[in-house]
């Protein structure tokens, strides 16, 4: 059986482990509050925006603009969205095994090259054969608009420039604290709404369609890299804040245990205390 101080050591071990782990849950959960916060308030803008996208791109199609231009896919641009810490689940595995996975089945008729954000993304795509056009691979929940901005401007012109024949974006969606929801969007080309609204007129274009366009359409990039991002760092958060309330809890639950089995130790030593001293008396009281 284990020692008494070997059991006190290990006790007092995972105690600073349940407390390290009750304190980044704590800056987890508040950070967790303030993505949540941005997300829920943009959301309706973010969600909405695509549907009423493809219905301007369908009205004025006949205009043309180069980030309309569908072409067949031989050279296909990823995005992949993880975080650069761990101690959060399954947040980044699943993440980068699905986003593998997707861009292996692209890799066999197209070329692939990928945008990196985060350290996990970087660490694990170093492993296989896809160049890496752009690496965010230090701090990036610092990253802040204009470096949204121009990460979309960058992939606009891989496109406008013929680099590249479709963008795909793999990113974690937030959609509730207990998991996150692994999510693939085609940033770029944008299509054409497909609901039926060709049977509906056409609005009076004030100006006319291709200025409007070329107004709007880079705007529309931009905020969805934007949603891509917060989404992904809000889902990161709640990941992490679950992860290290079920350490917390975990720990307390082997605090126990070993509590248990070191009053059990404790007890037995008792036991047989007593059995010896009892034992010397009636020795002595038979001289």
């Amino acid at each position: 059986m284990p020692a008494l101080i070997d059991l006190r050591r290990r006790i007092k071990s995972v105690r600073n482990t349940q407390q390290i782990t009750q304190a980044m849950k704590t800056v987890a959960t508040a950070k967790f509050k303030k993505a949540q916060r941005l997300i829920l308030e943009s959301r309706p803008y973010w969600h909405g925006s695509p549907d009423l996208m493809a219905k301007v791109v369908l009205w004025a199609e006949r205009q043309g603009h180069p980030l309309l231009a569908r072409r067949e896919e031989k050279k296909v641009e990823g995005v992949v969205i993880t975080s650069d810490k761990g101690l959060a689940g399954a947040f980044n595995s699943n993440l980068l095994a699905g986003a593998l996975s997707f861009f292996e089945e692209k890799s066999r008729d197209s070329r692939v090259s990928l945008v990196l954000i985060g350290k996990k993304a970087v660490s694990f795509f170093r492993r296989h054969p896809f160049p890496a056009d752009r690496v965010y691979a230090d701090k990036i929940q610092n990253l802040g608009a204009e470096d949204l901005k121009d990460l979309a401007q960058f992939l606009m012109r891989l496109y406008v420039f013929n680099k590249t024949d479709a963008v795909y974006v793999v990113y974690n969606e937030f959609k509730s604290i207990l998991s996150p929801r692994i999510t693939l969007a085609r940033l770029l080309p944008l299509t054409p709404s497909e609901n039926g609204e060709k049977e509906s007129l056409p609005p009076d274009w004030e100006p006319a369609p291709a200025p409007l366009l070329q107004a709007l359409l880079p705007l529309y990039v931009e905020d969805q890299v934007q949603h891509f991002f917060f989404e992904s760092q809000a889902a990161e958060q709640a990941a992490r804040m679950m992860a290290m309330d079920n350490a917390t809890k975990n720990a307390e639950e082997l605090i126990g245990d070993l509590t248990l089995v070191l009053n059990k130790i404790r007890q037995a030593s008792i036991t047989k205390e007593l059995l010896e001293i009892m034992t010397a008396v009636e020795a002595l009281a038979k001289k």
